[in-house]
């Protein structure tokens, strides 16, 4: 049997020790409380920071808790924050693939829409920004679904709503789906809303591997999905390509002014 991790059994004790301390402490103070080397107790801290869970005072240099600890139950990003780092790429890719982009992120059993591109033909178009789309039932919806178990359990047969003939209206079949997702690392979502409408989507990854969000083009079937359902190679490697961009982005972390 596997035995403890020791970098995350050092982290948890820095932790413990900030938590006790009546004010914030010297680098030297916490390295020799916890019996570890001046180099090994920085890089655990410049990580504990990195993540939320440390801050630093940018005029003493003490070390205290951040404000990470008391989000833990909250979304692990802003979504202001994932449009803002998102967008960048979200553009370009809505100008390759020809369609509409978006990005979203988990509410609940739901994907909420944070971001929306127009697609670039010039038709009447209409940004879903705010919108909340059915986990089960899209292609966004279907990779937040897959990388966040909670929300997907939490669903049941009843609650597995049908839009189309097409929709997945039972657990055994989404929990089949959510392991390919799972594997394959992208979602499609052919009629399954509309009956008309096709979606690809890819998932937006943060510090530390956890899915914050999705990022995919949606339209006309036949423009996304080949006569048997299957994505057209071209248009699901533009999307992966973009989010991978969105997933360097998320795990760089900003220089402060």
């Amino acid at each position: 049997m596997p035995g403890s991790i020791q970098s995350i059994e050092r982290a948890a004790a820095i932790l413990r020790l900030l938590a006790a301390a009546p004010a914030p402490l010297r680098l030297t103070e916490i390295s020799s409380s916890v019996q570890l080397s001046r180099g090994t107790a920085h890089g655990i801290l410049r990580t504990l920071a990195d993540v939320g869970f440390v801050d630093q005072d940018r005029v003493s240099g003490r070390y205290l808790l951040g404000p990470g600890l008391a989000d833990l139950g909250q979304s692990p990003v802003d979504p202001n924050e994932l449009r803002a780092r998102a967008m960048n790429w979200a553009d370009p890719l809505a100008a390759r693939s020809g369609e509409a982009v978006r990005v979203a992120v988990p509410e609940g059993s739901d994907a909420l829409v944070v971001h929306y591109v127009f697609r670039p033909d010039h038709s009447a178009q209409r940004a879903d920004v705010g919108a909340l789309l059915p986990g089960h039932a899209t292609a966004l919806g279907k990779v937040l679904l897959a990388f966040h178990p909670a929300a997907a359990h939490a669903l049941t047969d009843s609650t597995l709503t049908r839009y189309t003939g097409r929709t997945i209206v039972t657990r055994g079949q989404l929990a089949t789906e959510l392991t390919q997702i799972r594997r394959q690392g992208w979602a499609v979502g052919q009629g399954e809303y509309q009956m008309d409408a096709a979606g690809l989507a890819a998932p937006l990854i943060g510090t530390g591997g956890l899915v914050v969000g999705a990022i995919g083009i949606h339209g006309a079937v036949d423009r996304l999905c080949d006569p048997a359902g299957v994505p057209r190679p071209r248009l699901l490697a533009l999307v992966q390509e973009c989010a991978r961009a969105v997933n360097r982005e998320l795990t760089t972390p900003r220089t402060q002014a």
